[in-house]
């Protein structure tokens, strides 16, 4: 089927795009963040002068943070190009959204309100997103060939 006969993306499935390109952006920060640290010879200092048990836990956020924004570019590229490799992607990277969330909230050093917030919207967005990705017509429709 050519790309002309394709049904466009609009209306309700510019919700998990924006959701997609949100969280790419986020985790673009946090690689940005981490990666500051060694633009800096007393932050860098700081993270390898530490315990070798902290540096690997800051080097794994790291490389976590890297992946979600490459998986999250990947899918972003093929949900723009309507491929139909898009509703399976889509759903396991929700579903790694939520995983990463109840990870922060259960190990990471941040808040208990922040991280209970971030672990809410993921489940939410899954617990919406999933469902209507397996069954709505305008999904299949829209991401058929490719």
């Amino acid at each position: 089927m050519s790309d002309v006969s394709k049904v466009r993306i609009s209306g309700l499935l510019l919700v998990p795009l924006a959701w997609l390109i949100m969280t790419m952006l986020t985790s673009a920060l946090m690689v940005a963040m981490y990666l500051s640290v060694l633009l800096t010879p007393t932050m860098r200092a700081a993270i390898f002068s530490h315990t070798h048990a902290f540096t690997l836990q800051w080097s794994i956020s790291l490389l976590t943070s890297l992946i979600v924004w490459g998986y999250s570019l990947w899918v972003t590229w093929i949900f723009c190009q309507r491929s139909r490799r898009l509703p399976r992607h889509y759903i396991i990277w929700l579903l790694v959204t939520v995983v990463l969330a109840m990870k922060s909230f259960a190990f990471s050093p941040v808040s208990d309100d922040a991280a209970l917030h971030a672990l809410l919207l993921s489940l939410l967005a899954a617990a919406f997103f999933v469902p209507y990705f397996k069954r709505s017509e305008r999904v299949k429709n829209t991401f058929i060939e490719s």
